[in-house]
């Protein structure tokens, strides 16, 4: 089983534990797999609540200036002759650059994480006072934002990614106009470096969210990634953008 927690575009967390003993109830020898980027491996302890494999996208957090690509897999004792073996036949190797770039970024985790966490719910609760933002912000370290609950009780703190939903579907036009003229967020799919980013989603057209159908798509759904920037530069900027589309 393969899960992804908070998922990464409407952001809610997951009852981890309650999905493992699910699944080992019905399946007991079940490799059960964790997306576990956006905590950046440290945020959350994925094998100390059942996950087999713990995997993330180490380009972004543990590597933190978008200067390489590199991804890591942890498991625990049960997985690892075959992770390994798997790895050997595949031919995965990290050159050595990569791996001093991915070094370095480690060196800094600590601190990146914390600011992260600081200047993300500082713009999330920004956000859920804006008039033009639906009464959802889908960050899970916001009180009533989806699992929240369960980002409280096994989380350690939480990173720069999250989303929220505009009271407006803005057309093609409106949303290019939009994206286009921010100072500081750039447009980007990937996150975890130093730079914020903005990205529109349409998570209606994404087969795995549809047939939840209690989720209001009648907004569009913004993605940001909050960087290292200044907070209240931030802020201003998608102050500036919200300006442009009244």
């Amino acid at each position: 089983m393969f899960l992804e927690s908070p998922g990464s575009i409407t952001m809610e967390v997951h009852d981890v534990p309650a999905i493992v003993a699910a699944v080992r109830s019905v399946v007991p020898d079940a490799i059960i797999m964790i997306d576990n980027t956006w905590a950046a491996g440290v945020l959350f302890k994925a094998l100390d609540f059942g996950i087999d494999v713990s995997i993330q996208a180490a380009t972004k957090y543990l590597v933190g200036h978008s200067d390489a690509m590199i991804g890591t897999a942890v498991c625990n004792a049960r997985c690892w002759e075959q992770l390994r073996e798997n790895a050997y036949l595949m031919g995965q190797m990290v050159d050595a650059d990569t791996a001093y770039i991915t070094s370095r970024g480690l060196r800094t985790l600590g601190v990146r994480l914390r600011q992260h966490h600081e200047s993300s719910l500082k713009v999330a609760e920004w956000l859920a006072e804006h008039p033009q933002v639906r009464a959802r912000v889908n960050h899970p370290a916001l009180p009533g934002s989806k699992g929240h609950e369960f980002w409280k009780r096994d989380f350690t703190g939480s990173s720069g990614l999250f989303s929220f939903v505009l009271k407006k579907k803005l057309n093609d036009e409106e949303l290019a106009n939009y994206l286009d003229n921010f100072s500081l967020f750039s447009m980007a799919y990937s996150w975890g470096g130093y730079e914020s980013l903005i990205l529109a989603n349409q998570p209606e057209h994404i087969a795995a969210i549809r047939p939840q159908g209690k989720i209001d798509f009648s907004g569009t759904l913004i993605r940001l990634h909050i960087g290292l920037e200044d907070v209240d530069d931030l802020i201003a900027d998608l102050d500036a953008g919200f300006a442009r589309i009244v």
